[in-house]
């Protein structure tokens, strides 16, 4: 097991850019199993879940190339199905969290799909019913296994049907897009999420041949064709990695420039920042942070608390939630982060506390967090890393923290973060990799 060392209280100075987007990455990989012939998709990230599942289509006959360090070629001519039924195939697609999407292509192309329980991060309950059910009602047949624990799907011939989802949920409605590309008729999906990273699926399935009307919004209707092409993609930079960022150069009263942010595509995530009182100034698709010593949570305009809380796109994605947790530990005032979402999220406040921070833990999706300014500094110290965006946060903590902090588990951010330790060394921060 990893760990990162670091030394609290180096300011970070420079430019720096994000990385492809991890979620985006995981849907259109999995995309690439709806055709025989090549796909090429651009700025990959260099992440764990996104290199496994790489490594995971390999394993099942896909053609991969890598073109160049953040480029590859996927050409799904000979899938070997009969690994699909492997305990070495269970084991792997088990172990990452977005394998789970894999279930519309194949059922889809090939009329039968197995997947095992997902794993993933820590971070609550996360069902399942809402790929399940949408896939059933385009006409698949579930069983389940319970003793193995395996989801098994098969379907002669999906027909597309109206389906309203019970919530907005993204694997969700990736997985059932990509299932009625091939269903007979018209299938409409409403209450479909909405992120851009599922409008950045939409596009590329379009171009390779598909019919989608409504992308970018939460009604999506998908004409059945019979056949799907190759096609060029390139993903959106990462929006958590964007908002990481923000939050690193707040805490640590840094200057940073975030380039080609696409700033159209991070929604409210800026203006999120700038309620918690940081400087997020707009240079043409670059984000600067000036070095800012203090910062002062807004409140309502009541003059009651400000509430942060997750909601589906266009609301605040709740990936970053932890971030501006940890980011308002320093700031002037209050504010009460609700994690609507995910009832484990917020548990790893126990470390910031360790740290000094002022946080009270109401239950498993809310905490207020009490904003001591420069009147406080968190302090290092030793603890790990249960999630990647806990991860995260905690690396973050550590960098503005007086003295050193260790952070184990550090798998986890690697999940998630392209050589985080080495990027942010380059901009003057002090992290050592054990």
């Amino acid at each position: 097991m990893s760990s990162f060392i670091i030394e609290g209280g180096h300011r970070l100075k420079g430019e720096i850019f994000p990385q492809g987007a991890k979620n985006e990455a995981l849907q259109v990989i999995c995309a690439t199993l709806l055709t025989e012939e090549e796909v090429v998709i651009e700025n990959i990230p260099d992440i764990l879940d996104v290199n496994n599942l790489i490594a995971l289509l390999k394993d099942m006959g896909v053609e991969v190339h890598k073109l160049n360090p953040d480029t590859y070629s996927f050409k799904a001519s000979a899938i070997d199905l009969e690994f699909t039924k492997t305990e070495d195939y269970m084991k792997k697609i088990a172990a990452l969290r977005g394998s789970i999407m894999i279930i519309g292509p194949l059922l889809a192309r090939f009329g039968k799909a197995s997947v095992p329980k997902p794993g993933g991060d820590k971070i609550g309950r996360r069902r399942l019913d809402t790929h399940f059910n949408g896939i059933m009602k385009l006409g698949a047949e579930l069983i389940f296994d319970e003793k193995k624990q395996l989801f098994s799907l098969s379907a002669n011939n999906l027909r597309g049907q109206y389906i309203l989802l019970e919530e907005a949920s993204v694997t969700g409605t990736a997985n059932l897009l990509m299932a009625a590309v091939f269903a007979e008729g018209e299938t409409i999906i409403y209450n479909a999420a909405c992120e851009p990273y599922v409008e950045q699926l939409s596009k590329m399935l379009v171009r390779m041949g598909a019919k989608i009307e409504g992308i970018g919004s939460n009604r999506l209707t998908v004409k059945g064709v019979t056949k799907l092409g190759g096609c060029r993609h390139k993903l959106l930079p990462d929006m958590i990695e964007i908002g990481s960022f923000i939050g690193m150069a707040a805490m640590t009263a840094s200057e940073i420039t975030i380039k080609n942010s696409s700033i159209e595509n991070l929604g409210i995530i800026p203006e999120s920042f700038r309620r918690l009182g940081i400087t997020v100034q707009q240079q043409g698709d670059d984000l600067y942070i000036p070095p800012q010593e203090h910062y002062t949570i807004e409140s309502f305009i009541d003059g009651s608390i400000l509430t942060i809380a997750d909601a589906p796109w266009p609301g605040l994605t709740p990936d970053l939630l932890s971030v501006m947790l940890v980011v308002a530990t320093k700031a002037e005032g209050c504010v009460l982060i609700h994690q609507k979402m995910f009832e484990s999220r917020l548990f790893f406040v126990d470390k910031l506390i360790d740290m000094g921070a002022q946080i009270i833990l109401c239950d498993p999706h809310r905490a207020t967090v009490i904003g001591l300014g420069n009147r406080f500094r968190l302090r290092g110290m030793t603890m790990t890393s249960p999630d990647i965006r806990a991860g995260i946060s905690l690396l973050i903590a550590a960098m503005s923290a007086k003295g050193t902090s260790t952070i184990h588990n550090i798998d986890q951010i690697d999940r998630g973060y392209q050589n985080i330790d080495i990027r942010l060394n380059r901009l003057g921060a002090k992290i050592e990799r054990r």
